[in-house]
């Protein structure tokens, strides 16, 4: 894999010469790699070539293992490897005039048709046409391939329909279909969205037992889900594994591992796995460096956190509204408004509009110095700017004014949310209890516990427990229990 992407590097036809001897030579190619030679023989405008390679992989010529030769075409097709819209047209005109070259042009052409109807149909979340698509081809006695059902599996678990999803896995084994690696990954992957963890791992399990050799996608996806539930260990052994089985490495894989190990604060160990991404040959991009920076920051490394922001640009990367406003937030939270102020000044000068985002960090820091009256400035300047204050808004705001216990201006915002058709969440109901507490004799905890009572009760009470026993404590125990019986 790193001959291939150093591929990119060369000339194509030299790069197309080099494909060819590894084929000559019977090395096995990956979809990775076609994939990579094709995309660089379209990029140049050099379809003869392109229609030629694939030529070779609808004859059989290219030797790669587990997958057919419709797999490889259903690969090469999917939305994420096409991101100039001139290449994935020639790459389509390149496969259907490789397929009218080829022999059983009927039935390969049909079937390739269909294939880019149905994907088309799942990729604009029009699962109904593409469903009545397949079963236009049912009716006409045709048996949809692995290749469709692939294809409307990926797009019920992309539109969230998982238990359709599961239903055509279940009817592909009934009619003798083999699920391939892309049919296993896309349904282990909609499960893990789903938030079926355990499902997921069970069906990597029979993929397995099944002889389905996991492909970097199917890692890629397994890693992740371990990283979001903090299961960094596991991740590795994965990471291990993908060494051990000669599986290529690529950036996703990376990114999610260090973001990993970011989430659990084993900061240095991903600083360490940035170093180890570069000498694999794999360059870091704008993600890989926004999380090593928001890893810096959440552990209070800001100078660390700098030079990785330096790094980017130096290496040629343009940093984006997440990079600044990841940087804001960490100079808000060490009140160093100075370095803040150099931070939205490079913003501005890049052209980048600030986002509700950006603007709700900027309120938090002045509200958590005691500047109300410039907190409520930037909100101003927020609304002008046409963005719409959300609950995280409100809720910074809130809590400002609860702290300094200005109780009757934190209820105005309090009530105007339900204007703005805005739901208080725990948190604000939780700062408006704090808040009201602290002036013992008011009524005003009271009114938002019968609020609250509605919520989930346990919740409720884990929340709200301090600040009511503080209350009962000052003789209004009684006024209490009277308001929550009526």
């Amino acid at each position: 894999m790193a001959l291939i992407s150093n591929m990119m590097k060369i000339p194509p036809l030299k790069a197309f010469s080099f494909f060819n001897s590894m084929t000559l030579q019977g090395l096995h190619h990956t979809p990775q790699s076609i994939s990579i030679t094709l995309h660089l023989l379209l990029s140049s405008n050099m379809q003869s070539h392109a229609q030629s390679l694939i030529l070779q992989i609808l004859s059989g010529r290219i030797s790669f293992s587990v997958i057919t030769s419709h797999s490889l075409l259903h690969h090469l097709t999917e939305k994420h490897l096409n991101c100039d819209p001139t290449v994935k047209f020639h790459l389509y005109e390149a496969i259907v005039n490789a397929l009218i070259k080829s022999q059983s042009v009927k039935q390969a052409l049909f079937s390739f048709n269909q294939m880019i109807m149905i994907k088309g149909c799942c990729e604009a979340g029009d699962l109904n046409n593409g469903f009545e698509v397949f079963h236009q081809l049912e009716d006409l006695g045709w048996s949809p391939n692995v290749v469709i059902y692939t294809t409307l599996i990926d797009g019920c678990c992309k539109n969230g329909d998982i238990e359709r999803a599961r239903q055509l896995f279940d009817k592909m084994g009934e009619l003798g279909l083999v699920a391939n690696q892309y049919t296993y990954t896309v349904l282990i992957s909609g499960l893990f969205k789903k938030g079926l963890e355990r499902d997921g791992f069970e069906l990597y399990e029979k993929m397995q037992f099944n002889g389905v050799s996991p492909n970097l996608y199917t890692y890629n996806c397994l890693i992740n889900e371990y990283c979001n539930h903090r299961k960094i260990c596991e991740g590795f052994k994965l990471f291990d594994e993908t060494h051990e089985r000669g599986v290529a490495c690529n950036m996703v894989k990376y990114n999610t591992l260090i973001g990993g190990l970011c989430k659990v604060m084993r900061i240095w160990g991903g600083e360490r796995l940035f170093y180890q991404m570069r000498n694999a040959s794999i360059s870091p991009n704008l993600i890989t460096y926004n999380t090593i920076i928001d890893g810096f920051c959440n552990v209070g490394q800001l100078d660390k956190a700098l030079t990785f922001f330096d790094e980017l640009k130096s290496n040629g990367h343009s940093p984006s509204l997440v990079t600044y406003n990841v940087l804001t937030g960490s100079f808000c939270r060490a009140g160093n408004l100075g370095r803040v102020f150099d931070i939205l000044r490079e913003l501005e000068e890049r052209g980048i509009t600030p986002s509700k985002v950006t603007y709700t960090i900027l309120i938090d820091a002045f509200a958590r110095s005691d500047h109300m009256e410039k907190a409520f400035q930037i909100h101003a300047f927020m609304e002008k700017a046409g963005l719409v204050p959300d609950i995280y808004t409100y809720g910074v705001l809130i809590h400002g004014l609860c702290m300094k216990g200005n109780m009757k201006e934190a209820s105005k915002l309090f009530k105007s949310m339900s204007e703005m058709q805005l739901e208080a969440n725990d948190v604000v109901y939780n700062m408006m209890i704090h808040g009201y507490c602290k002036r013992i004799t008011h009524i005003g905890p009271l009114v938002c516990l019968k609020k609250w009572m509605r919520r989930d009760l346990f919740q409720m009470l884990l929340a709200i427990a301090p600040p009511l026993v503080s209350f009962a404590r000052t003789g209004s125990g009684k006024r209490l229990r009277f308001y929550l019986m009526r």
